[in-house]
């Protein structure tokens, strides 16, 4: 059993819900919280340090708190969290290997867990109807968070081979949804007018953001279980997530879809890296039999239902709104137009 459990990334939303539930689950266990700000949110019994994981100071602390259990979830998902690109991969991909190294040298740490994403998969045409976890992207992420996470589980990787009597589980996020969590995704699904890729309706798989949390409990209490897929059963396509939303869309073909999110960003409407806008376009389906029967975790929300919880807490588009956002479509669109004519808007109702 963890005695003294360390988590990174704290005061990002799903590090603070995990704390939340951890202090829940066994009043007697030491758990500390490290972060470079403090949290703006309630992380349960844990005990805050201020501290940056790319600083040889998480070492110290380890050895200070004989730490047992590492629980890194400071892989940050999006530039925009962390204040720009350079700084988000600085600190997932640095920060990765400074924790890693501290890991090495602290010969009471015996388990590791590790917050990883689907995205490692990438998304193309040549994917597998299901990834299982011994599969490789058939197009590796180049950019953005599904680069870096592909970096933090090669530096992974290399720990085990050089700690093998520490226990070690990555978990692979479908991507997390919740009334409660701001995501990437979040943000695209509350578009006032949604934009879809002509021709493609691709398969999504979503996780709770309550099931992040007892995920990462049953990986952290549990047996190590080495690399696991997490996501809600079943799947929704792109336009069945629209039509539960409520938005109406519009049709983008894919060749500019690339400048109508660089216009999103601009306007701090959403931040869609490349590798997400792929997503949209091929999808991508995961196989969880691992999740189930080696890591013993059954989430409580399917896809379609983590979807739903989060549609009845979102903001439904009003006029003005609408009117906004149909207007960048349409600075955005002059070349658009010229191409292929002009786009109709869905509604659904």
């Amino acid at each position: 059993m963890a005695d003294v459990v360390l988590i990174t990334g704290v005061s990002r939303y799903l590090g603070g819900a995990f704390a939340r539930a951890l202090s829940q689950v066994d009043p007697a266990r030491t758990i500390v919280g490290v972060d470079v700000i403090p949290p703006p949110h309630d992380i349960g019994r844990a005990e805050f340090v201020r501290a940056d994981i790319r600083s040889p100071m998480i070492g110290k602390l380890i050895e200070q708190y004989a730490v047992d259990t590492v629980v890194h979830m400071g892989v940050i998902a999006t530039p925009l969290g962390a204040g720009g690109r350079a700084t988000q991969k600085e600190i997932n991909v640095i920060g990765t290997m400074q924790l890693l190294a501290a890991c090495q040298k602290a010969p009471r740490v015996r388990k590791l867990v590790v917050k990883s994403t689907a995205g490692v998969y990438g998304a193309s045409h040549r994917d597998p109807a299901l990834f299982t976890e011994e599969m490789a992207a058939k197009r590796l992420p180049k950019l953005g968070f599904g680069k870096d996470s592909v970096d933090v589980e090669a530096y992974v990787r290399g720990f085990a081979r050089r700690r093998p009597d520490v226990g070690i589980t990555t978990l692979r996020l479908a991507n997390v949804i919740g009334p409660r969590v701001r995501t990437a995704m979040t943000d695209y699904f509350r578009l006032p007018v949604v934009p879809i890729p002509l021709g493609w309706d691709a398969r999504l798989q979503f996780l709770h953001e309550d099931d992040v949390a007892a995920a990462m409990i049953a990986a952290t209490l549990g047996e190590p279980a080495d690399t696991v897929n997490v996501a809600g059963d079943g799947i929704i396509t792109v336009s069945q997530a629209i039509a539960l939303a409520g938005r109406p869309f519009v049709t983008i073909p894919t060749p500019l879809s690339t400048g109508l999110s660089t216009i999103f960003k601009r306007t701090g409407l959403i931040d869609f890296s490349p590798e997400q806008l792929d997503l949209l376009v091929y999808g991508r389906g995961l196989d969880t039999t691992r999740m189930k029967t080696v890591l013993g975790f059954e989430p409580a929300y399917s896809t379609k239902a983590a979807f739903e919880d989060f549609v009845a807490a979102a903001p439904r588009p009003v006029d003005t709104a609408l009117t906004a956002i149909a207007g960048a479509v349409d600075d955005a669109g002059s070349a658009l137009h010229s191409l292929v004519g002009a786009v109709p808007i869905g509604r659904n109702r």
